[in-house]
């Protein structure tokens, strides 16, 4: 393969490639209807001028065919008056005028034949203009839904990776760990009150057990208050320092738990 060849064959492949990038199909089918349309014109106007010339043919071939006849006749007349001459020079003509008659009678049936063909590709092609307005018509529907759902798919395509969508991302991500942060919270802080409640539920006990052993010691089983009060004005100051004493090594016990 030649150089040259080679050479022609890229440029006609890249120019390929330019017209088929550049080719819009709305101009196109456009531009289609339009070329189809001046063909139209052009077919109508070579219609009427096949009309037109049948038309003089037509009135050529029926002068000629009268002057045929006329000539026959003058021929028949000239006949009955005894002039032979006369007779056939009237002939000759009818003769003349007969076969200028036949020719043009035989372009007549052509030209005929001619104007029934460019009727009939005039309807045909009519025909085909139509259908190409309403096939066009369907087409550009069909390129603008394909347009519109390419945009809406490379809109949505965008939305994944626009700045906006990261904003409600990272939104999402802040409110999800806002509220682990407060489930955190609220988690300690119930353990903070159930740790107070159970050292106080603990000391409770604790202070009863006291006082009911402060009861026994004093023989009754008053209330913690009374209790005291009680062992404060009836015991002695050495039966208070055994309390004291007893009380002291009993929280020692405690401490020891």
């Amino acid at each position: 393969m030649g150089l040259f060849d080679r050479l022609s064959r890229v440029v006609r492949a890249n120019l390929n490639d330019m017209v088929s990038k550049a080719e819009d199909p709305e101009k196109i089918l456009e531009q289609a209807i339009i070329d189809m349309q001046e063909d139209l014109v052009q077919l109508r106007q070579a219609v009427a001028r096949a009309i037109a010339t049948q038309k003089r043919t037509e009135q050529q071939y029926n002068k000629n065919q009268s002057e045929a006849n006329n000539w026959q006749q003058r021929a028949q007349l000239a006949l009955q008056k005894g002039d032979e001459t006369l007779a056939r020079e009237a002939l000759t003509r009818k003769k003349t005028t007969a076969e200028t008659a036949a020719t043009l009678k035989t372009q007549l049936d052509q030209q005929s034949t001619q104007v029934d063909t460019l009727k009939r590709n005039l309807i045909a092609l009519e025909s085909k203009i139509s259908e190409a307005k309403t096939k066009k018509d369907m087409l550009k529907a069909r390129v603008s839904a394909a347009k519109a759902n390419e945009q809406l798919q490379s809109t949505i395509g965008r939305l994944g990776t626009s700045s906006a969508m990261g904003a409600f991302e990272r939104m999402e991500d802040k409110v999800l760990e806002l509220e682990a942060r407060s489930q955190a919270a609220h988690e300690l802080s119930g353990a903070d009150l159930d740790s107070q409640f159970a050292a106080l539920e603990s000391g409770s006990d604790v202070d009863d057990e006291l006082a009911a052993m402060k009861a026994q010691l004093t023989g009754g089983s008053v209330s913690q208050p009374a209790l005291e009060a009680a062992s404060e004005q009836q015991t002695s100051p050495s039966a208070k320092a055994e309390v004291d004493d007893e009380l002291e090594a009993l929280r020692k016990q405690i401490d020891n738990l």
